[in-house]
């Protein structure tokens, strides 16, 4: 049977050229990075390089490279790093009167940090745990178009702010928030201020196949003091990411015991993984332009399409602010499980929500946070095409989905409105342990 495989947010295959480059460092060139021998020096050597292309492409020193085991920990390590590194300054004699930059200005009581409530779960719930731990957390409502306002995050500025987290793309519905802006915004806080904070830090996971990685101001770039890469994203190879931490910024390591990655990040150095991820977003980013022109119209060719042939498909996110490949649609009546299982069996891949929540009945956090009713976030489906998908493609998957939404619906209980704005038929979801609430009343 043919495959067409639309979950590349999810993770893409490794590129052939991606696999050459590591093919001699898993049974040749296998020393430890940390040998003072040849083995141990030629891996220091391909470790040195992939750090200076890495560098070199994002505009910052190689010493501001740190590689982690992908985006999740990367993720992790900006916002636990920063926040415990950060928090015992504010509990040192006489720091209400310390304003060198580096310190909280005065009065700061309760670290604050401020996020936005489409994250993904690797930036979300970290926050959500550091609430839970004497930190004060913002989390920003964005735009019924996915967008980020930044005039919101201005407003939300403390002295106390110590963080400001932001993703560059959205991973579920594909937004592209405005990363230079709320940079440049953060820059002006902090030199009124005089103070180091608040660090900025951006998960850039979904943009690194299409969007400018640049994070150096003077030269256009993003602004940003800390972001978030992952191999698996960019054709590279799984477990292998990096966090880009701008000269100066204080974090505190969350792996320690080999001082390796400049004492941020202890453990062997996985020399393979680390030259296929340099090699990954040497490729993506001097495709990028290429691939996203190759993608636009074939992402809007299929949405239009799609609400041609199906009735009563929302699509989410803004029209156009969003990256080439992604396609986010709520097709009201259905379950977006169902329908994943359904077109399986036709030979479709594709998601519903993000891929590290596919197995969760919740409904997607971030369809929510658009301000649409939880039926909406329960039909929501993620497609999201590659370098190999064609229009032959995405033309096999429009003649299978109509029929199979058809035959859903008819034994679907639910017929929502277009423009609904809660839920109709809550006990629709009785069952799935959920604490759905609608017109005051609570069902499980």
């Amino acid at each position: 049977m043919r495959r067409v495989y639309l979950d590349h947010a999810a993770t893409t295959p490794t590129d052939q050229r991606v696999k050459e480059a590591m093919n001699s460092f898993w049974t040749e060139e296998f020393g430890n990075a940390g040998g003072l021998y040849e083995e141990g020096r030629l891996a220091k050597n391909a470790l040195v390089k992939s750090r200076e292309t890495i560098a070199r492409i994002i505009g910052a020193r190689p010493e501001e490279i740190i590689f982690t085991s992908g985006g999740t920990e990367s993720d992790n390590l900006a916002i636990f790093g920063v926040a415990f590194g950060a928090a015992p300054l504010s509990s040192k004699p006489g720091f209400e009167s310390a304003k060198k930059p580096g310190f909280f200005p005065s009065g700061a009581i309760k670290p604050h940090i401020i996020t936005t409530k489409f994250e993904h779960h690797a930036v979300l719930e970290p926050c959500q745990q550091l609430a839970k731990e004497n930190f004060d957390v913002t989390f920003l409502d964005v735009g019924e178009d996915g967008i980020v306002k930044p005039e919101n995050v201005k407003r939300s500025l403390r002295p106390e702010t110590i963080l400001v987290s932001i993703m560059y793309a959205n991973n579920e519905i594909g937004t592209v928030q405005p990363i230079a802006e709320i940079g440049n915004i953060i820059r002006e806080f902090r030199a009124q201020n005089k103070s180091a904070y608040p660090y900025f830090h951006t998960d850039a996971c979904q943009a690194a196949g299409y969007l400018d990685l640049n994070v150096n101001p003077p030269a256009g770039g993003l602004g940003v003091d800390l972001m978030t890469v992952n191999g698996s994203k960019i054709y590279g190879p799984k477990g292998i990411g990096f966090l880009y931490r701008k000269m100066g910024v204080k974090i505190k390591p969350q792996i320690i015991g080999g001082g390796q990655e400049m004492r941020m990040r202890s453990g062997t150095e996985p020399v393979a993984l680390i030259v296929g991820l340099a090699k990954a977003l040497e490729i993506a980013q001097a495709e990028r332009f290429a691939e996203s022109a190759r993608l636009t119209p074939l992402r809007d060719y299929f949405i239009a399409e799609l609400q041609k042939r199906v009735p009563k498909v929302i699509l989410n996110g803004h029209p156009t602010k969003r990256l080439p490949n992604n396609i986010n649609v709520s097709i009201l009546d259905i379950e977006g499980e169902a329908l994943v299982l359904y077109l399986d069996a036709k030979g479709i891949s594709f998601s519903t929500g993000s891929a590290c929540t596919s197995e969760s009945l919740e409904p997607s956090h971030v369809i929510l946070a658009l301000g649409k009713p939880y039926e909406f976030a329960h039909a929501s489906m993620r497609f999201t095409m590659g370098r190999g998908t064609t229009k032959e493609e995405v033309d096999y998957v429009l003649s299978e989905l109509p029929s199979a939404v058809e035959w859903l619906r008819k034994v679907s209980p639910l017929n929502l409105k277009l423009g609904a704005k809660s839920m109709s038929h809550p006990e629709a979801f009785a069952g799935e342990n959920l604490k759905v609430k609608a017109k005051s009343q609570s069902y499980k």
